[in-house]
This record gives structure tokens, C-alpha cells and sequence, in this order.
């Protein structure tokens, strides 16, 4: 940190980040509503610190890390029993060909997803959605890069067994 500037206002990084980090929650929650509380939780509590906060020198990267210990730790506190249950294709009748079976492929791997560990769910968003190296998500998350990669192996694996497209796939590729 430098004690020598002064923090850009908190309005301004807010406006400038606020839509990020809810996609980025609401791709780790997989729930918008969920997704704004957090970031609205991480905000309010940095906006009471923000003379402090405001002075750290990756900010962007600072309230990212909060973000995602919020979620981690709001899935340890309240553990979600929620589960779609409503029939995503029923509205559907007269839509383009082929559009009922996407949407039903991807509310698979919604609920395929949804059944993961946060911190291997986390890992799969920060590599595959975010980009990120295994060394920048094990700093983010404070373990080894192994440990990244052991998570990221099996969460893929999970994802594989519980979709029924890629659960296909793999058999056909191990039968040639």
C-alpha cells in the first residue's frame, strides 16, 4: 500500500467494476440474485474502509479476491438445497429447431455444475472463464498450483460422469 495518494473515489471504481464482479459472482453462485449480495456485501464493507482500501495498489484485483472469499464462505456458512425443478423447455413451442435440446444441455451442465465444490467450481470459472493461470488462481485462493490442478482434474471429471452428452462422448472415446 502507499500512503502518499489519495484513493480514486469510491462512486467512480463502483461504476467502472460493479457489473463485473456481479457476472464474475453470479458465474460462481450460478444465481444473479445471490451474486448481487455478495457484491453487495464486499462493497459496502469496502466502502467503509475505502480511505484504507482505496490505497492498495491492484484494487480491481483487491475486491475480485474479497468477492470470491465471500462466496467460499457464504457456501460453508448456508448450504443451498435449491434445485431447478421447473421445465426449462415448456415455454418453448414454435421457437427455432434444436433450441429445446440447448436449453436442456445447458440446464444439465447448470445442475452439473451446481453439484461441484465451491473452491473446484471457483477454479473452473478463474481458468476457463477468467483465463487465469494455475499460479494466479493458487495465490487467489492460497494453495499450490497442485492443488489447483488436483481440483481442476476433478471437477472436470465430475462433469463428465454427471453430463449426459460428455458422459457419451467419453465412452465412444474409449471404445476406439
Amino acid at each position: 500500500m502507499s500512503g502518499a495518494r489519495t484513493p480514486p473515489p469510491f462512486e467512480d471504481f463502483v461504476l467502472a467494476h460493479g457489473p463485473e464482479l456481479v457476472a464474475f459472482a453470479r458465474r460462481l453462485t450460478m444465481d444473479h440474485h445471490r451474486a448481487e449480495d455478495i457484491v453487495q456485501d464486499v462493497l459496502a464493507r469496502m466502502g467503509l474502509a475505502w480511505p484504507r482500501v482505496g490505497l492498495v495498489d491492484d484494487l480491481r484485483a483487491y475486491v475480485f479476491k474479497a468477492v470470491l472469499n465471500d462466496f467460499l464462505s457464504w457456501r460453508r456458512r448456508f448450504s443451498s438445497s435449491e434445485r431447478v425443478s421447473a421445465d426449462p423447455t415448456e415455454h418453448v413451442a414454435g421457437i427455432a429447431p434444436g433450441f429445446a435440446e440447448t436449453v436442456v444441455e445447458r440446464q444439465h451442465i447448470a445442475a452439473a455444475l451446481g453439484t461441484l465444490r465451491p473452491v473446484q467450481r471457483a477454479v473452473l470459472v478463474l481458468r476457463y472463464y477468467h483465463d487465469l493461470p494455475d499460479a494466479e488462481i493458487a495465490k487467489l485462493l492460497g494453495c499450490r498450483e497442485g492443488t489447483v490442478r488436483s481440483h481442476a482434474r476433478r471437477a472436470l471429471a465430475a462433469l463428465r460422469t454427471a453430463t449426459p452428452r460428455t458422459a457419451g462422448m467419453d465412452r465412444e472415446r474409449s471404445r476406439r
